[in-house]
């Protein structure tokens, strides 16, 4: 088997993949199980990821509180403006955006792997395993991206792009929550794309679950900045790579929570705008 950064290395990308289909479980199953588990995997992945995109909205967030206050025999803004009365409300928000990701990219793959697959998500990718092993391979992918963050803060669209909780910068409750909540929803993602996807779809399918879940991997990315989801494409499938070899998700959730937090940082550090006070009242 070639080594971790060899792999990595575009001309030898397909040779990856192949040892991937010959390893152990790819193509374990025969042509009925296999149609099965294909469909019960990229069944629960569509629902998944339209229940997210759809319920993670401020506006379905600002629509759920109404209609809460419509139940409770409320006035139809009648919560929402108890909530903005806390100068909370955005942060508030943000917490219904996270809980709709762990929802969707935790909870239901969750059922789908216990009672349908009847398997052990701790099998999917929720171990350290190999992780250490392939440092060099992790450090390859987030070394450029950091230069290339740097670069791009001293653009005006990267400074109004970051942090997406435009209230921060107000105070370090503000920023340290803000980042907790943006960090659960990376490492709910990376079981979603590279622990679930993957090694539910690879005894079926082998290496071509990678780029299956490539697919939907680069979609997320597409209401963000162009150049990010360009490099989503290149970026998923390193890291799917990186996931079976290693057997973990843990290194892909590093390089994300690296870039999330230097992403922040660096606008904040460029706007002049980093917090000065522990709360914001």
């Amino acid at each position: 088997m070639i080594n971790t950064i060899k792999a990595l290395h575009p001309k030898n990308i397909l040779i990856a993949l192949d040892a991937i289909d010959d390893e152990h479980p790819s193509y374990k199953l025969s042509k009925k199980q296999a149609l099965r588990r294909v469909f019960a995997i990229l069944a629960c992945v569509s629902v998944c990821l339209l229940l997210i995109h759809y319920m993670k909205l401020l506006s379905t967030f600002r629509a759920s509180l109404t209609l809460l206050s419509h139940t409770l025999g409320q006035s139809e803004n009648h919560i929402e403006n108890q909530l903005r009365a806390t100068q909370f409300f955005s942060l508030i928000s943000y917490i219904w955006w996270t809980l709709w990701h762990i929802i969707g990219y935790l909870i239901l793959p969750f059922l789908v792997i216990k009672y349908i697959l009847r398997e052990s998500i701790i099998d999917m990718g929720w171990r350290l395993a190999d992780t250490s092993k392939h440092w060099r391979g992790y450090a390859l992918l987030i070394s450029p991206i950091l230069f290339f963050i740097f670069l791009v803060s001293f653009r005006g669209d990267f400074l109004n792009h970051y942090p997406f909780y435009r209230l921060a910068s107000r105070s370090w409750l503000d920023l340290i929550t803000w980042e907790c909540l943006y960090l659960i929803q990376f490492l709910s993602l990376e079981f979603f794309f590279r622990g679930f996807i993957v090694n539910g779809l690879r005894p079926a399918l082998g290496a071509n679950a990678i780029w299956i879940m490539c697919v939907p991997y680069l979609m997320i990315h597409l209401p963000k900045l162009w150049l990010e989801a360009t490099g989503a494409i290149l970026f998923g499938l390193f890291l799917g790579i990186l996931a079976i070899r290693s057997r973990s998700i843990w290194g892909g959730f590093l390089v994300h929570a690296g870039i999330a937090v230097t992403m922040d940082v660096a606008s904040l550090i460029k706007q002049g705008a980093f917090p000065t006070k522990l709360l914001p009242f």
